[in-house]
């Protein structure tokens, strides 16, 4: 006995103009509308097989009418479309093999699918190419056996809870697509087939993949976790400027930093040399300009503890007239402070210049700030508490001031040799070591020997000769309240 549906399309046969089978599917829609009595064929189609799906729509609007209608002309393309042998009389099978335009034409026609003919038990759209997600309308064909998907590039989640509805399902196939691992690939649906029914789907988890997720976990992720704690170390202990500011000290510079600011201390990087420190113009990695200077001496364990307390002393103090410290370097092979680069005139290009007529009281001014901030001087850091030898250094700077000469460092026994020059000259012939751009008066010339008198026995030899510290700042503080006076 022919199935319902096709009873209803040997019914409506001879509404059908003869040409139906030789035109294409869409002129056909486009040109064949419901017979007059089409509404009563369905009616009697019912009447014999209730389980039809257009049958609970007898009450339909004519719209649904129309779509009734129409998915019959797609039922009569499609089955020989799909090779049935016999599609007056069954349509077994929807089978679209490698023709990409034809399957997606088919599966456009969502009012064919919601009336699917219940005959059919095999749906094939395979090596199709179809690239969209899971064509859900098909599985409106409730009754089917077989559903083949493969070789296409179906995206997406799998409907398995659809699937699930298919009680007659019993060959699946969604190989070779490249849907999304579905979460439940445990269930009781995916137990109900074989692995070949996902090869290379997506569906499943890959079993390479997962080995390298499992190789990743057990040796690339440790081995990057200790690479990354090794990476972090080094850079806590060599090079904290890479960290954030929260993570390091902001003072404490490390060997590896001094050595990046001056380029591997260059010579063009390079500002002044003498025995005891080398001066270089340093930038930081955050492109700040610095002044480091770096102590040649080797000292004991006790003297980088002592010159540790001076630059931390250093650090704390603010005052408009001070450079920055901006931190030190205190390792084993390297002692550095670092201050911050002040654009301007040096002391000793100060002096220099030909434009600038400095005056005797600016010049005792400089020498009053200087004593005024002991703490901060070249001659205090790196020499621990030896106060001999930072009166001594500022017994030099004071004589410099005045004559605007100072020794060659690169001379060795310079500083000697220009103590002696200024003592043949002394007392009577000072005009032949004071600048003679140090406009004065006779009655100030006399306060410019009591500084160098002063200077002289800063710098003498044994230390017992020199005076105090608090006894230079009155006596400098004399001249200079002197000098106030006379101006």
């Amino acid at each position: 006995m022919a199935s319902s549906l096709f009873f209803f399309l040997i019914s409506i046969s001879h509404f059908l103009p003869q040409s139906v089978l030789s035109a294409t599917v869409v002129e056909d829609l486009a040109n064949l509308t419901p017979p007059p009595d089409f509404n009563n064929t369905i009616t009697t189609n019912c009447l014999r097989d209730p389980l039809l799906p257009y049958c609970n729509n007898t009450s339909s609007s004519p719209l649904d009418l129309v779509e009734i209608f129409r998915s019959t002309i797609v039922a009569s393309h499609l089955c020989n479309e799909s090779k049935n042998p016999n599609c007056v009389e069954s349509f077994p099978k929807i089978r679209i093999h490698s023709r990409p335009k034809t399957a997606a034409l088919y599966l456009s026609f969502d009012f064919f699918w919601k009336y699917c003919p219940l005959t059919v038990v095999e749906i094939e759209l395979v090596n199709n190419s179809l690239t969209n997600e899971f064509p859900k309308n098909v599985l409106s064909c409730a009754q089917i056996r077989v559903l083949d998907l493969s070789y296409n590039q179906f995206y997406g989640f799998v409907p398995v809870q659809d699937l699930s509805r298919l009680n007659n399902l019993t060959h699946l196939n969604l190989s070779y697509n490249r849907f999304s691992e579905n979460k439940i690939s445990d269930s009781e649906f995916f137990k109900r087939f074989n692995a070949s029914s996902f090869i290379q789907s997506g569906v499943l988890p890959n079993v390479k993949r997962y080995k390298m997720k499992v190789l990743v976990l057990l040796i690339v992720f440790p081995i990057m976790v200790i690479l990354l704690c090794f990476c972090f170390g080094w850079l806590c202990i060599k090079r904290p400027d890479y960290l954030p500011r929260t993570c390091r000290r902001s003072y404490k510079f490390t060997s590896a930093m001094i050595d990046a600011a001056t380029d591997e201390f260059s010579d063009r990087k390079l500002v002044t040399t003498s025995n005891s420190v080398d001066i270089y113009k340093g930038k930081l990695r955050d492109g700040t300009e610095t002044k480091i200077e770096v102590y040649k001496e080797k000292v004991s364990s006790e003297k980088r503890r002592e010159f540790a307390e001076e630059c931390e002393a250093v650090f704390k103090l603010r005052h408009k007239n001070l450079v920055r410290v901006l931190g030190w370097c205190n390792s084993r092979n390297l002692r550095a402070l670092v201050t911050e680069w002040v654009q301007g005139d040096s002391v000793e290009t100060w002096l220099s210049s030909s434009s600038i007529a400095l005056s005797w009281r600016r010049r005792l001014k400089v020498v009053k700030g200087v004593l005024e901030e002991p703490l901060i001087s070249q001659f205090k850091i790196g020499d621990g508490n030896n106060s001999s030898t930072n009166i001594s250094n500022f017994g030099l700077f004071l004589l410099e001031m005045i004559t605007n000469l100072r020794p060659d460092n690169e001379q060795e026994d310079s500083e000697r040799r220009y103590l002696e020059y200024i003592r043949v000259h002394y007392p009577d012939n000072l005009e032949r070591v004071i600048d003679e751009k140090m406009k004065m008066e006779e009655r100030t010339m006399e306060k410019v020997k009591e500084a160098i008198t002063l200077g002289l026995m800063c710098t003498d030899k044994p230390p017992l000769k020199q005076p105090s510290l608090i006894q230079i700042y009155d006596m400098v503080d004399s001249l200079y309240e002197s000098s106030a006076r006379h101006h």
